[in-house]
């Protein structure tokens, strides 16, 4: 073969195979999230089914083009049927999260790089060169090179300009094309590939009504809601992230609604400066002409979207896109107040927005007595390790918090938490019968 065509279907096969690698885990962010114990088992499975697929390679003692252009037909089915935003979804509609991870895993992202892993192996038997070792290293550097390119171009331009659905169908479009440089296919196996492309075509066109980009699915759908008019969710990875109607003014979702009355009614702020971290349908300000409102949200897409079809009209406030921590970092600002509402699906938050330095940085953007509101999703009765060791981390940094539970019955349920940054304050301690200084206290109280 000659050198510049091998090389040019090894660095597709690295381009793509870590592509795809980047695609699943950018999928499976609406269902499972995108917390270490989702991304580490995908890595280690991808690694370890590439690995596998090194060893088979190795085996393959003829028909090197052969194997090679078959193996990467079934990668292209596999990426651009298996990866499409359709397929993904039906593989987790109505089936345990867990199970339908493992069916994800084991039923197209690992087989699809056991087979281009494959191709290293197999295609540096067909290199001239004076030593192995050259051979196995000239085809690694393109391959890799290939992995390096693949994973930047397809995160940072491919899914920011076009969306999730371009990078699976350019990754399945490259691999029919090395299919067709690997071998020159045959009648039977040149209407295979056309009709891949055309299944990878048919599956993925249909998502660029979607709006789906690097970081999150956005969908406007038309729900039921008792006492609004026309209202309609903003869906974002599968969470109604806010709701209002056609009213006047509008309904907004029950904890924003909720929230509101905090700032406006409990803590009676007019002139205030409040920091948004996680912009949700931004529906906040909506309507709300007494304060300033800044909204800080990773990803730069989610104004325009929620602009065009959520809200109808421009937001109210000021919009940043920057990561919620770095940004309250890295602020010089100090904000009255500060709402966190950060979910990146149905029930995670990013791990670094649960930590005790996270919440410490959030109050060293706040004023002396600024006030910090989260919206957090846990079991109603508080019950859950999870539901308790977040509270107690959030009152690790700022002491006593109110906590209240929106639907207690519910399996799930908004709980704000709201902490007020207050400097000092004796130390707790426990009332007994032998040492009660409960009245003590309670005189000493304003």
């Amino acid at each position: 073969m000659p050198p510049r065509l091998l090389f040019t279907i090894v660095f597709i096969e690295g381009y793509c195979s870590l592509g795809a690698e980047i695609i699943a885990l950018r999928r499976l962010i609406p269902h499972v999230g995108s917390s270490i114990v989702v991304t580490a088992p995908t890595i280690g499975l991808f690694l370890l089914a590439l690995a596998l697929g090194y060893y088979s390679g190795s085996r393959v003692a003829s028909d090197y083009r052969k194997v090679v252009a078959r193996n990467f037909m079934i990668s292209a089915a596999l990426m651009g049927a298996g990866l499409a935003g359709g397929s993904v979804n039906a593989i987790f509609s109505g089936t345990q999260a867990g199970l339908a991870y493992l069916v994800f895993i084991g039923g197209i992202l690992c087989p699809l790089a056991w087979l281009l892993g494959q191709t290293v192996p197999i295609l540096t038997n067909l290199m001239l060169a004076q030593r192995s070792g050259e051979a196995a290293g000239r085809a690694l550097y393109w391959s890799t090179l290939g992995s390096f390119l693949g994973s930047v171009t397809l995160s940072l331009v491919v899914m920011q300009m076009f969306g999730v659905w371009a990078a699976v169908l350019l990754g399945a479009l490259m691999l029919v094309a090395g299919a067709a440089l690997v071998q020159r296919p045959r009648p039977v196996a040149a209407t295979l590939l056309v009709a891949i492309a055309a299944l990878s075509l048919g599956a993925n066109l249909g998502d660029r009504q979607r709006a789906d980009t690097a970081y999150a699915d956005y969908e406007v759908q038309s729900v039921i809601r008792g006492g609004m008019v026309a209202p309609r969710a903003f869906v974002v990875n599968n969470q109604h992230a806010s709701v209002i109607d056609d009213s006047q003014p509008p309904n907004h979702a029950r904890y924003v609604q909720h929230m509101r009355r905090i700032l406006l009614d409990d803590l009676g702020f007019v002139g205030r400066d409040v920091l948004v971290l996680g912009a949700g349908g931004f529906t906040l300000s909506q309507g709300e002409a007494l304060n300033r409102y800044t909204y800080v949200d990773i990803d730069p897409a989610i104004r325009a979207i929620a602009e065009r079809d959520f809200l109808r009209e421009p937001i109210r406030g000021e919009f940043i896109a920057a990561d919620a921590r770095r940004f309250v970092v890295d602020t010089k600002t100090r904000y009255d107040a500060v709402v966190v509402d950060v979910y990146s699906s149905r029930t995670s938050i990013p791990g670094h927005l649960v930590t005790r330095e996270f919440w410490q940085d959030t109050r060293h953007a706040l004023k002396p007595g600024g006030a910090m509101l989260a919206n957090l999703i846990l079991d109603g009765q508080l019950a859950s390790s999870y539901a308790r060791n977040l509270l107690a981390t959030i009152e690790s940094a700022y002491g006593r918090c109110a906590v209240e539970v929106l639907r207690k019955s519910a399996p799930r349920s908004n709980v704000i938490v709201t902490c007020i940054a207050n400097e000092g304050g004796d130390a707790t301690r426990i009332y007994v019968d032998e040492r009660n200084l409960a009245d003590v206290d309670s005189a000493r109280s304003p």
